[in-house]
C-alpha cells in the first residue's frame, strides 16, 4: 500500500515542538516531554505508512497528546492514593499513614538543613538517634534503644552483634517467613549462626530448649508468629519461661515481636498481639519491632534492650549500612512525642484512629458517603463488611465496619478499574461481584473526591 511522502515531510520536529506553549506550560521536565513526543511522533509515522491516517494533525494537537502520555508516565511511581480496601496496614498502599506532626517534621528535614548528628545546645558532634532512644525509654522502661532502617535489618544486627558463630535455638513452630522469601533460617545463615530447632511445629516446651543449651549456644530467639496462627492441640513456652532459662544460663534472649504495639490494643477488639513493654518487663533481652505497623510511626526498626547488648550492635559495622535516614528519625521522634499523651495518640495517628472507630461511627460516615454521591446524582448503597489490621498483625482477626458500593449495570471489576485509573486513584475491594470502598481506611478529607468519582460512574 502506498502512501504520501510530503505527509512525512510536514511532520514537525521535536525541537520545535519542545517550544510550543503546551509543552513550555505543561509542568513536566523537558525529558519528560520529549520522549513522549518521540513516542506519538513515532507512531505518527507509523500510521502515516500504514494508511490508518492522512493528515498530520496540528503542532498543538501534537503537543497536548504527548503532555498527556507523559502525564501518564510520571505517574507510574509512589504517588498518593485513597484506601478503601479496609485494610489498615496494607503493604502495597505503604501501611501505617504518619501524624500529621511526622509529616510536618519530614517535611522540614528534608527542605532544609537539619540537626541530625549535632548536639546544637552543646555546639558539638551528635547521635543521630539519641533523642529517639530517649523518648523509647521513656515510653517503654528499656535501658537503651537504637533505630535501623527496618525489623529485617534490625534481626541481622541483632543475630551478628550477639550470636555469630554459634548456635541459636528456635521453636520449630517460630522458624517463619516473614515475607518476600525472607525466612528465618536464612537469616541466621547469613549472620553466620546455626540454627538449632527444638520441639515440633504444634508443641514446644521449657525442656526442649534446655535439653540442647551447651558451649556454642549464643541466644534464644522467640519469633513472634504476626502473619499465621497455629490452633488446636498447641503449645508454645512464654517468654517469661524462656526468661529464666536465659538467664540460669548466661544465654540473651531476643524476641522479634513484629508489629510492636506501644499501647495496649487489646480494646479495639486485637488480641494476640505483644505489647514492647510487656516483652521487656517478661524478661526479654533484645525487642525488636517495625515502626510502621501497629506503632503507626515510618518504615524503621526498632531495637529496644540491655544496654550492653545494645552498646555491642552501636559498634558493629552493619549498623553504618542499614542505620536510618534524618527524615525516617524526624517522623520516628514526632510520632513518638504524640505517644506521651494516650488520649492524642488515639485520635492523631491514623492506625490507632481506625482501630478505635465502633461499628456506629463507621456506619453514620458510610451514609454520609452514600448521601453525598446521591445527592450528586449517583447510585450507591451501604453494606456491613469486615476490615483487618493487615501488615502481619492479628492474623485471621475481622473487624466489624461498613462500606458504600457502587449500584448500576456495570460490573465490580469495571468500576474498580475505573476508580483506580482517577488521577487520585480510590483502591477498593471486590466480594461477590461488588466494589467495597470500605469506610475504616478512608479518610473524611477525602468524602468529596469519593462522592464525586463515584456519582459521574455511576449517574
Amino acid at each position: 500500500m502506498g502512501y504520501d511522502k510530503d505527509s512525512l515531510k510536514q511532520i514537525p520536529q521535536v525541537d520545535k515542538l519542545l517550544k510550543n506553549g503546551i509543552i513550555t506550560g505543561c509542568g513536566l521536565y523537558r525529558r519528560e516531554t520529549a520522549e513522549a513526543l518521540r513516542e506519538v511522533l513515532a507512531k505518527l509515522r507509523e500510521d502515516i505508512v500504514s494508511g490508518a491516517t492522512e493528515t498530520v494533525p496540528a503542532d498543538d494537537e501534537i503537543a497536548a497528546a504527548a503532555v498527556e502520555l507523559a502525564i501518564r508516565r510520571s505517574r507510574r511511581g509512589v504517588r498518593r492514593v485513597i484506601n478503601g480496601t479496609g485494610v489498615i496496614l496494607h503493604s502495597n498502599l505503604g501501611r501505617a499513614c504518619l501524624p500529621e506532626a511526622a509529616v510536618k517534621a519530614v517535611m522540614e528535614a528534608a527542605s532544609s538543613y537539619c540537626a541530625l548528628e549535632y548536639d546544637v545546645e552543646a555546639g558539638a558532634r551528635g547521635d543521630r538517634t539519641s533523642f529517639a532512644s530517649e523518648l523509647l525509654r521513656g515510653l517503654t522502661g528499656c535501658e537503651a534503644a537504637m533505630v535501623v532502617n527496618n525489623n529485617a535489618a534490625a534481626m541481622l544486627l541483632i543475630l551478628c552483634s550477639t550470636a555469630a558463630r554459634g548456635n541459636v535455638i528456635v521453636s520449630r513452630g517460630e522458624i517463619v517467613e516473614i515475607g518476600a522469601g525472607f525466612r528465618v533460617p536464612d537469616i541466621l545463615a547469613q549472620c553466620g549462626c546455626t540454627l538449632r530447632e527444638v520441639g515440633t511445629t504444634n508443641r514446644t516446651v521449657p525442656g526442649d530448649y534446655s535439653g540442647v543449651i551447651d558451649a556454642d549456644t549464643r541466644a534464644l530467639l522467640k519469633v513472634h508468629t504476626s502473619n499465621f496462627r497455629i490452633v488446636g492441640f498447641s503449645e508454645s513456652v512464654a517468654l517469661k519461661d524462656l526468661a529464666v532459662l536465659g538467664k540460669d544460663h548466661g544465654i540473651p534472649v531476643i524476641e522479634d515481636i513484629g508489629s510492636g504495639a506501644l499501647t495496649d490494643i487489646g480494646r479495639y477488639g486485637i488480641t494476640g498481639e505483644p505489647i514492647v513493654a510487656e516483652s521487656l518487663k517478661n524478661g526479654a533481652d533484645i525487642v525488636s519491632f517495625s515502626g510502621d505497623k501497629l506503632l503507626g510511626g515510618p518504615q524503621c526498626g526498632i531495637i529496644l534492650g540491655r544496654e550492653k547488648y545494645i552498646a555491642l550492635m552501636r559498634k558493629h559495622p552493619l549498623y553504618r549500612a542499614i542505620r536510618a535516614d534524618k527524615m525516617t528519625i524526624a517522623a520516628l521522634e514526632a510520632t513518638l512525642r504524640v505517644y506521651s499523651d494516650p488520649r492524642a495518640a488515639e485520635r492523631d495517628i491514623p492506625v490507632l484512629s481506625m482501630l478505635s472507630l465502633t461499628e456506629e461511627e463507621l456506619r453514620a460516615r458510610a451514609e454520609k458517603l452514600c448521601h453525598d454521591i446521591k445527592m450528586r446524582g449517583g447510585k450507591a448503597e451501604v453494606l456491613p463488611v469486615k476490615s483487618v489490621a493487615g501488615g502481619g498483625a492479628a492474623p485471621g482477626l475481622e473487624l466489624a465496619s461498613y462500606a458504600v458500593s457502587p449500584v448500576g449495570d456495570r460490573s465490580a471489576g469495571d468500576c474498580e478499574r475505573e476508580l483506580r485509573l482517577l488521577n487520585i486513584p480510590i483502591i477498593g475491594r471486590v466480594e461477590e461481584d461488588r466494589l467495597l470502598l470500605d469506610l475504616r481506611t478512608l479518610f473524611v478529607d477525602d468524602f468529596g473526591y469519593i462522592a464525586g468519582a463515584v456519582a459521574e460512574m455511576t449517574s
